[in-house]
């Protein structure tokens, strides 16, 4: 007799009248178990299955997930565990921070505002609050926003950590937020000379006792160092130490309106000559909407020859800079168009959050794209396109990191957004409707519509209008 599994099967088995009763039974009841099984094994079960969604290229696809890793792209038939319905919605790769402050984040007003507003007078509040702020209190207010951040899809982040103070609280803070926030956020941290390398008595001393207690890149600060000398003699130091360690390089490099403050050429030509290419990232770089334009044609010539990567914060930079200007008044923002087309890898970072440099900041990276199309005048549609890539793919290139994308193989960590598009996700800023972290859902939101009471109108509006 032929006996059919609820799999689509067929498994012989031999039926002899005289064998009857429970014996029997408990035969066929075993056959159909291993047949089962054996049909099942043709047939794949996900951990997580994203249906209907489009991806960031317009492709309208499922997204199969097996454990940490993304196991399938495209139409998919298989079960799942758990199933999340995106029809219409965009899915992204997570977005990605390259340049931020963990250790001031969320403490604006401490120990008081910064009434001018300026770059410099921030600094010397956070002067004094790196001294009054415990390692409890850094790790309290770094493991809150990242809980801001896993809401809003935020899952790599790269911070700058403070060791001009001896006591080096902050690298002892940020390397437990590192630990504590591992299973979902990658925090890769910058061994940061906040008064520079030579500026101070052991700012050279404290970098390396940072990286020896297991901080991941090499920082710098040259434009704020005593003489051009020693800013450009510190970058010289700065670039051989990550070369020999085998580090990345991240330097906050002529972040200034003076236009002859030109430490990025010598960055470049260390770069070149240690081959520290895309490990190597100047940050800022804001002394170039200064600076002339024939210097400019020589200037990024040699930054893309070097391969070194360019990180503007545009929310920062049109805030801190401009502000010894009457008017005309700079707007603060390096060449980051005539960068990419040199073709330097150019990434938007979020650089402050409520803190004595700036007042706002809600862990979105959207917010920082919205900011840098704008003020970059990046409004052509491919730009557009490309602002979004800003905060996602090109500042992963900037971090290094591996597995990363949506890709058959890569990690599954990705955004669920209530838009149809990625400029549109730029326009509306939207609702993070799922985030999942290596193949978990960390964090989800109800799709929130407004709802009108107009006669005549529609009794809900949503404002996606692709």
């Amino acid at each position: 007799m032929a006996t059919k599994t609820n799999q689509g099967a067929t498994v012989c088995v031999s039926f002899c009248p005289h064998v009857a009763g429970w014996p029997f039974l408990m035969w066929a009841t075993f056959v159909f178990m291993v047949a089962s099984r054996w049909a099942a094994k043709g047939r794949r079960m996900f951990d997580l299955l994203i249906k209907g969604g489009t991806l960031p290229n317009g492709q309208v696809a499922d997204i199969g997930i097996q454990g940490a890793h993304i196991a399938e792209i495209g139409k998919i038939e298989a079960g799942a565990k758990r199933v999340i319905m995106a029809l219409g919605d965009l899915i992204s790769p997570p977005f990605v921070d390259p340049h931020f402050h963990m250790d001031a984040v969320l403490s604006y007003g401490l120990p008081r505002i910064n009434a001018s507003g300026t770059l410099i007078e921030g600094i010397a509040l956070w002067g004094e609050l790196r001294d009054l702020a415990t390692v409890e209190d850094m790790i309290g207010r770094a493991v809150t926003y990242c809980d801001w951040a896993a809401s809003m899809g935020l899952l790599a982040i790269r911070t700058h950590v403070d060791t001009t103070p001896d006591h080096l609280r902050g690298v002892e803070a940020m390397l437990e937020v590192k630990r504590i926030v591992a299973p979902y956020i990658d925090l890769q941290l910058v061994a940061f000379p906040q008064d520079g390398l030579y500026r101070v008595a052991n700012g050279r001393a404290n970098v390396i006792r940072a990286l020896d207690k297991g901080v991941d890149v090499v920082g710098g600060i040259p434009h704020f160092e005593r003489t051009m000398e020693d800013g450009a003699e510190s970058l010289r130091d700065l670039a051989r130490l990550a070369a020999d360690r085998g580090l990345m390089w991240d330097v906050h490099c002529d972040e200034t309106d003076d236009p002859l403050s030109r430490h990025v050429e010598t960055m470049a030509r260390e770069v070149t000559r240690h081959g520290l290419g895309q490990r190597a990232a100047g940050s800022h770089l804001t002394s170039m909407h200064s600076m002339d334009n024939y210097y400019v044609s020589k200037l990024i010539p040699l930054i893309a020859e070097s391969g070194m990567t360019a990180i503007p914060n545009p929310l920062i930079n049109i805030t801190l800079q401009g502000r010894h200007d009457s008017y005309p008044k700079r707007r603060g923002l390096t060449r980051v168009k005539e960068l990419q087309a040199a073709g330097v890898t150019v990434g938007w970072g979020q650089d402050c959050v409520m803190d004595p440099w700036y007042s706002l900041g809600t862990a979105d990276m959207l917010d920082v794209a919205f900011m840098g199309l704008h003020v970059a005048q990046m409004t052509h549609p491919e730009e557009m396109a490309r602002c979004f890539r800003m905060v996602t793919e090109d500042n992963a290139k900037i971090m290094g990191l591996q597995d990363f994308g949506l890709r058959k193989g890569g990690l599954a960590s990705l955004v669920i957004l209530d838009a149809a598009t990625p400029t549109e996700a730029i326009r509306l800023r939207p609702d993070r409707l799922a985030v999942v972290s290596r193949g978990r859902v960390i964090s989800e939101k109800a799709r929130n519509d407004a709802r009108l009471s107009l006669p005549g109108r529609p009794a809900q509006v949503r404002r996606r209008h692709s």
